[in-house]
């Protein structure tokens, strides 16, 4: 890998930044009611960080060289429309940089409404059979991780891997696992305040 500092320490850097900036814009220690319909006593919209643009950088250098290490034979990296897009950006800009290039794509909720009709933005750039790996901001229940990994399956393509940042850790990942889908995250609920 060229162009910047990859090395382990330089991530392990990234990785502490990078829960900082989550701790301060993305935490809220408070009762909430998640997409999933369940009750919870912590929120964390890790948009709010990856869309920083220090945010962006250390999501990118910490996915990418997790996507890299788990899952070297990945060509591609996306995920479902909203929370996977800045990742999938993100990654695939870092892969451009380190000289391993991971093609971008996008898993819409629905197809498109005109047009060609499309469920992925970017497939063009993947062949059929290719294998990718799926992003996406936090895992709960694993729902929007398992619609993307269906679709992209679907659409002739090889999700081998999910990576998240946050894993709630509330069984979602068992239920991705359970596709024959191997799951990674950045962090875990434990590494946040309680």
């Amino acid at each position: 890998m060229t162009g910047f500092d990859l090395g382990p320490q330089a991530l392990e850097a990234d990785r502490r930044r990078l829960l900082a900036l989550l701790t301060e814009k993305s935490y809220a220690k408070k009762k909430i009611v998640l997409s999933s319909g369940r009750e919870s006593d912590f929120y964390i919209d890790c948009k709010k960080t990856v869309l920083t643009a220090e945010g962006h950088w250390l999501v990118g250098r910490l996915m990418f060289t997790q996507i890299a290490k788990e899952l070297p034979e990945a060509i591609g990296v996306g995920g479902l429309t909203l929370g996977a897009d800045p990742l999938a950006s993100a990654v695939s800009l870092i892969s451009h940089l380190a000289d391993k290039p991971l093609q971008a794509f996008l898993v819409r909720k629905e197809p498109k409404g005109h047009g060609t009709g499309q469920w992925i933005e970017g497939k063009t750039s993947l062949v059929d059979g290719a294998t990718v790996a799926i992003v996406e901001d936090v895992i709960t229940t694993g729902a929007s991780t398992i619609k993307a990994i269906e679709r992209a399956r679907a659409e002739q393509l090889a999700p081998l891997a999910a990576f998240a940042v946050v894993d709630r850790q509330e069984g979602g990942s068992e239920a991705i696992a359970a596709l024959g889908v191997k799951v990674f995250s950045l962090f875990t609920r434990e590494d946040f305040p309680r």
